[in-house]
């Protein structure tokens, strides 16, 4: 979403980014992870299931916020607070310490089942799947993740939510840096608003130039028409006078005659002859 006017960043629209949508599959499985494979009155089933709930909350609340603040869509992203760090340094830990202490293995990132894995993960319904063997449970994308992990092994299961943990985690990543790259870039809303206000003024002294242009005299000196100015410093400061157009070649200024209202002035044919 945008602003017409240009003042708000660009914000909203969250659930079109690949890592929120990556995120929010992470957090879907993994309640069903935990449900499975973790006493749900343990309190890893609570921590887990927080952890994948802000990974995915964040990323939206960031691209709310964006609206009036670059630096607080950061902040819900970055590395070091709440979306990356709740995956990366929480989640992703749990989900190792599953494997480790019920002695499965952990893939290896570059180990085939992994890379395997991680293809199907990028898409949310991988293409050119081959036909599914009689009673065995393979992962077909994203969307089917929560499926996945419901009915495969526990070995099985863990390891595919490390792929998509790890997925999730690197998109935001990327997400942090793209927006610190706008933020260079283009600025923030403070900026932005600057920038309109600067040019809403700009346009309004322009028009009253126009208008007064249309009877201002000419210049003594150059004789081209002269703009209605007002003196910004010295005795007359706050005052308006005619400066020429041609300044700064022509210094050419004219008093600007009394305006003050003359209605309250009778008329002269009201009065009385003189004796």
């Amino acid at each position: 979403m945008s602003d017409p006017d240009g003042v708000l960043l660009p914000h909203g629209g969250y659930e079109n980014l690949r890592s929120y949508k990556v995120a929010e599959a992470v957090y879907d499985a993994t309640v069903v992870f935990c449900d499975r494979f973790i006493e749900k009155r343990s309190r890893t089933h609570d921590q887990m299931v927080q952890a994948a709930r802000s990974g995915v909350r964040n990323i939206s609340e960031g691209s709310g916020a964006a609206a009036t603040s670059r630096k607080s869509e950061m902040k819900l992203t970055n590395v070091t607070n709440v979306a990356r760090a709740s995956l990366n340094d929480e989640l992703l830990k749990d989900y190792k310490s599953f494997l480790m202490q019920r002695a499965l293995r952990v893939w290896h990132k570059d180990s085939p089942e992994a890379l395997a894995m991680r293809e199907r993960l990028k898409h949310d319904t991988a293409p050119d799947l081959p036909p599914a063997q009689a009673g065995k449970v393979r992962l077909t994308g994203l969307a089917g993740l929560s499926d996945f992990v419901g009915k495969a092994q526990p070995e099985l299961a863990a390891n595919a939510m490390l792929c998509a943990v790890n997925q999730a985690a690197y998109l935001v990543k990327r997400q942090l840096e793209s927006q610190s790259r706008e933020f260079l870039e283009k600025g923030g809303f403070t900026e932005n608003l600057h920038a309109a206000r600067v040019k809403k003024r700009q346009s309004d002294e322009s028009d009253r130039s126009d208008s007064s242009d249309k009877e201002s005299p000419a210049c003594p000196s150059c004789r081209k028409p002269m703009r209605r100015r007002t003196a910004r410093k010295g005795p007359g400061a706050g005052q308006d006078f005619w400066g020429c157009t041609g300044y700064p070649d022509c210094m050419g200024t004219l008093a600007i005659a009394d305006e003050s209202d003359m209605s309250d002035r009778s008329d002269p044919s009201d009065e009385e002859p003189k004796p």
